[in-house]
């Protein structure tokens, strides 16, 4: 089996059945957490040198963090729905609660900070940009782009419809190279609709030191230290999948796979 791909467990106590930590991952910046919550259930954090973006995937949850609260945030019955998620950014060192209101989907990401403030990332201030074209049209929602204060965290969510593909042509970020490349981890956490269905992505390298096609089903995390990291979701089958980045410099500039870049030169 690929060490690139981890799969979801059932709920434990807390609901947690996904926890991509760098010290199990590997590597050295991003964290990934997935609780499945039923109504009343509650989880409490504190993250110690780690900020942490709390996104209500779907369902509607208070989230508190040292005396805020934000309340009845969410609200999405599924990942495929026409709406953004709500999020809650927390600190290094700073205790949170989440309390679900309804059965809640809850992501967990943290990367390395030194400090910030508590912000709430509200549904409408995520807007839905399209990318490509033809049968590479898909459909992002930057949940923390660089363009917001955080200290180290890169979020997206990407909808691929059936039948095309994302992260295409193939690009990397994995060399600190500024202003031309920079250097992110990045975790794949893939769902599917209808959700019995499977979709593919490809991580591989220059010198071919990394070159894995991988298979994943819904509720799969494909790691990507380092490559790139193409995607396709099959005739029949729309993927979801949210993006965590992190690395020594809060930047998003890539590379693509030179073998491939020409179709970008098409007019």
């Amino acid at each position: 089996m690929s060490k690139l791909r981890v799969r979801s467990t059932e709920p434990d106590a807390s609901g947690k059945v996904l926890d991509i930590t760098p010290q199990n991952a590997g590597w050295t910046y991003v964290g990934f957490r997935v609780h499945r919550l039923m109504p009343g259930m509650r989880i409490t954090g504190l993250e110690e040198k780690r900020e942490a973006c709390l996104i209500v995937l779907t369902g509607t949850a208070d989230v508190i963090a040292a005396t805020e609260r934000f309340e009845a945030i969410g609200g999405r019955k599924t990942l495929f729905d026409d709406m953004s998620p709500a999020a809650v950014l927390v600190p290094p060192s700073t205790r949170y609660t989440v309390i679900a209101r309804s059965t809640v989907e809850l992501a967990v990401c943290t990367a390395p900070a030194k400090g910030g403030v508590i912000r709430y990332i509200a549904p409408q201030s995520i807007g839905r940009e399209k990318r490509g074209t033809g049968t590479n049209t898909r459909f992002v929602r930057n949940v923390l782009p660089e363009t917001e204060p955080a200290e180290s965290l890169l979020i997206a969510e990407v909808i691929t419809p059936a039948g095309h593909w994302s992260s295409y042509p193939p690009h990397k970020h994995d060399t600190d190279a500024l202003p031309t490349q920079s250097a992110l981890e990045e975790t794949y956490y893939h769902r599917l609709n209808p959700r019995q269905g499977f979709a593919f992505q490809r991580v591989y390298t220059d010198d071919r030191s990394i070159d894995e096609t991988i298979c994943v089903e819904d509720g799969d995390v494909v790691l990507v230290p380092r490559g790139y990291h193409p995607v396709g979701a099959p005739h029949g089958y729309d993927l979801y999948y949210l993006n965590v980045m992190a690395g020594p410099k809060r930047t998003w500039l890539i590379a693509n796979d030179p073998a491939h870049d020409w179709m970008l030169q098409k007019t």
